[in-house]
């Protein structure tokens, strides 16, 4: 009876993210960062895309599961700026939510580093196909009914990068769109919000630590609509910037361990680059969660193409 009481709880837990703090909050955020900030679209060079996979609560029935992928790349062999794009699929208890968006971000040089102000533009939909067991003579009319909405959504970043150190501010879901459904006696309507987020982000990277190929990168996330505050540390000690370790810390939430190793590195002569990563986290539920669920994975792998561009130079005299 015990366990049926901490399952129902944990539902109603994930019923409140959905509802409250509705956008992933992720272990491997590092590699999601575009998705809620633009800003950092193509801050980076080449072409990038990460695919990243959350398992959250494990064994628990209705737990939050989410797979996600965005692309970017660097077009400054052209103009100062990057183009990006971020599918995101999510799925909580009875809950499907799919987001797509463009995003665009101008870059500009300054202090040493490149400052990105990026926007993104797309489609959110919400359906869902819920199951109630309510009693025959007492159909509750506030119940939602199966349903399928679509609108427009937008986000908006600053995001800045140096060698070392990278920090931005931004904001998901602008118009912070209502979605309206039936009720389970299609009888009224039934209104799902979608709340404006915030986030705040930053990094640092201490070089050659106890060793010249040894460094350890630190990262935090503040996420929150107003309501909920979630903050993500990670800490990753890189050796040759071929694997890593770590450990992280979401407030209320977990305690995280990270690994990743760098599998494939590859030149292509003197024209372009070719890496990728997978990196794994597990989060050790705490509080009341942690007697049910078998704690939390995740999978991420990056996979980057970086061409070199040759420089032209011009042979006329009146072009130097």
């Amino acid at each position: 009876m015990k366990k049926k009481i901490l399952v129902f709880t944990a539902l109603i837990v994930a019923s409140a993210t959905a509802f409250g703090q509705q956008d992933i909050a992720l272990t491997h955020f590092i590699y999601n960062k575009m998705a809620v900030n633009p800003g950092a679209t193509g801050i980076e060079e080449g072409m990038c895309g990460n695919l990243i996979y959350r398992n959250q609560w494990d064994k628990v029935n209705g737990a939050p599961n989410s797979a996600l992928f965005n692309g970017e790349m660097n077009m400054h062999q052209w103009w100062s700026g990057g183009l990006g794009v971020n599918v995101v699929h999510d799925a909580i208890g009875f809950n499907r939510q799919n987001n797509i968006n463009l995003n665009y971000s101008h870059h500009f040089q300054l202090g040493g580093g490149t400052l990105g102000v990026g926007l993104g533009i797309g489609i959110m939909s919400f359906g869902m196909n819920p199951t109630w067991v309510p009693p025959s003579t007492l159909n509750d009319p506030s119940l939602p009914g199966s349903t399928n909405a679509m609108t427009l959504d937008a986000n908006f970043g600053l995001f800045y990068q140096s060698t070392n150190f990278y920090a931005g501010l931004s904001s998901t879901h602008l118009p912070a769109p209502v979605l309206t459904g039936k009720s389970l006696l299609g009888t009224g309507n039934v209104q799902y919000n979608e709340a404006r987020h915030y986030y705040g982000m930053g990094g640092y990277t201490f070089r050659g630590v106890r060793n010249p190929d040894g460094d350890i990168d630190v990262q935090a996330l503040l996420q929150s609509d107003l309501v909920k505050f979630s903050t993500t540390i990670t800490a990753r000690y890189m050796y040759k910037n071929k694997m890593y370790g770590g450990l992280g810390f979401r407030n209320s939430d977990a305690i995280s361990v990270l690994l990743g190793y760098r599998f494939l590195d590859k030149m292509f002569g003197n024209t372009a680059r070719m890496f990728a990563w997978a990196g794994y986290s597990y989060d050790l539920s705490i509080g009341q969660i942690s007697t049910i669920s078998k704690g939390t994975n995740e999978l991420a792998v990056k996979l980057c193409y970086i061409p070199v561009f040759p420089i032209t130079k011009s042979k006329h005299p009146r072009w130097l």
